[in-house]
């Protein structure tokens, strides 16, 4: 087998940050490839489809955000960690000049709106989109349930969660729509304020 002309991770790096900036329906193949530095033809043997190259891409940043949510939400008390979270959340939406947005609901609004003639692919972007926030629900039930362990948390840990998760898609919206980082993260203050209360805020 012939080795591949590429760095398969800086690859898709580059394609990611293409969909991510562009859309799915914006980006080429021929401009990752000319980010890349290879031929386009060498994409098409090496993934199929631009779509496919995006599920690759997808699924290695998916890991990288996984990491990044167990980090914001492994110290300090719940409120710290929702802090930390809501904080990380923002801050990867508005990452970009101009700010990015959120991939993964970017993706989901596009698979909605899409033809159906590739609809195996679609299907399994939807699945992967799906994958990723089923896990980061579970990430953030975790952090509910350690604080219930101390005596910080005394309600549903998995409704909990799925609030939590259910906001930062409302935010992604917000984000595109106003292009304001102060209200998306007053939202976000409230919205620890309304699961946990007030009373824990630090003097």
């Amino acid at each position: 087998m012939r080795p591949r002309e590429f760095d398969h991770d800086a690859l898709l790096r580059i394609a990611f940050d293409q969909v991510w900036r562009k859309g799915l329906r914006g980006a080429l193949l021929s401009d990752i490839a000319r980010e890349a530095g290879v031929q386009r033809g060498s994409l098409y043997n090496a993934f199929g489809s631009k779509e496919a190259l995006f599920l690759a891409a997808y699924d290695r940043y998916a890991g990288d955000y996984l990491g990044a949510v167990e980090q914001a939400l492994g110290g300090g008390t719940l409120r710290d960690s929702l802090t930390a979270f809501f904080d990380m959340t923002i801050r990867n939406f508005r990452s970009g000049t101009p700010p990015r947005g959120c991939p993964t609901t970017r993706g989901l609004m596009e698979l909605d709106s899409s033809s159906s003639a590739d609809a195996a692919l679609h299907d399994q972007a939807r699945e992967a989109f799906a994958a990723l926030l089923t896990r980061i629900i579970a990430l953030i039930e975790g952090a509910f349930a350690r604080a219930a362990s101390r005596g910080e948390f005394s309600s549903d840990a998995a409704a909990a969660a799925w609030q939590i998760v259910t906001v930062t898609r409302g935010l992604a919206v917000l984000e595109r729509a106003f292009d304001d980082e102060a209200q998306l993260r007053k939202i976000a203050a409230h919205t620890i304020d309304l699961l946990l209360g007030k009373s824990d805020r630090a003097a």
